[in-house]
């Protein structure tokens, strides 16, 4: 029983730095590959990055879009059930009710289909003379919060621009989760400033281990990914970081270190609810 709690309190997760094409088939049957790679290496949960299966742009997101449950989400549900692992898929172009949105579908061990996360916060952004770009100009924002428990821990779901709302990680933190998955595509203007700084924030403020998993960089792509897919840990740590190519980033979390961090810094019980509080107005 002891060997068997000492396992439950460590898994090894796996981020795809995947190299996106502009052919869906060739993406998705890559993004397979590479689940089972990582599962022969032991990975517990295995995360795709944001947009995996088209060019991140918006006028690829109609072009693209599909239904989930739909043909990617269901080639990801095979292999989650072959490779007998938890599965966060990225996040892909969903249609719904002539509405498009970017959204992540994570599958379980049995091939389920867990749950379905909708991107909160879309990225409309304007640096002059580095980088403009409106996700609302064909997306919708999603409007509901994603969890789903595994035997390890919780997990808390968020997509690329998500992860500057510290108030999501939060509401995340005080809903029991320890991990916090945001598979996403920072470029080259925000990538080398906030890419690995918001995820540290993220992880010390939150007590939690934060993952990222961005596509690989594609130089000749319209929009053009950061790439470093990486894990931090709830010290700020950062245990493991992929460079620019397609590979897959492995890192073995250990939730008794997360137990007694929080006991050591005991910030959920000395928070000043009195004075303050982050509310859901959501379940």
């Amino acid at each position: 029983m002891v060997l068997l709690e000492r396992a439950m309190a460590t898994f090894r997760l796996a981020l795809i730095q995947l190299q996106v094409s502009s052919i869906k088939s060739d993406n998705v049957t890559r993004a397979c590959g590479l689940i089972r790679e990582a599962a022969t290496q032991g990975a517990k949960i295995v995360s795709l990055p944001e947009c995996f299966n088209c060019p991140y742009g918006t006028k690829y997101f109609p072009e693209y879009a599909e239904k989930i449950p739909g043909e990617s989400t269901q080639k990801l549900s095979e292999v989650a059930k072959e490779c007998s692992v938890y599965l966060i898929g990225g996040s892909i172009p969903e249609e719904d009710a002539g509405k498009f949105y970017n959204t992540c579908a994570v599958l379980g061990p049995d091939g389920t289909l867990l749950v379905k996360y909708r991107k909160l916060h879309l990225f409309d952004i304007d640096v002059p003379g580095k980088i403009t770009f409106q996700e609302s100009q064909t997306l919708s924002p999603g409007d509901s919060f994603s969890t789903f428990d595994t035997p390890y821990c919780r997990v808390g779901l968020g997509i690329c621009y998500d992860i500057r709302f510290a108030e999501l990680a939060q509401i995340y933190a005080q809903r029991g989760c320890q991990l916090l998955v945001y598979p996403g595509a920072f470029n080259l203007t925000t990538g080398p400033a906030h890419w690995e700084l918001l995820q540290r924030g993220r992880a010390v403020d939150n007590q939690v281990y934060v993952a990222t998993a961005s596509p690989a960089r594609d130089d000749q792509a319209s929009y053009v990914a950061w790439g470093h897919s990486t894990v931090v840990s709830p010290w700020g740590d950062v245990l493991a970081k992929a460079g620019t190519e397609e590979t897959v980033v492995y890192s073995d979390i250990d939730l008794k270190k997360l137990a007694e961090i929080r006991q050591q810094i005991p910030i959920f019980s000395q928070k000043r609810s009195d004075l303050y509080a982050v509310e859901a107005k959501k379940p």
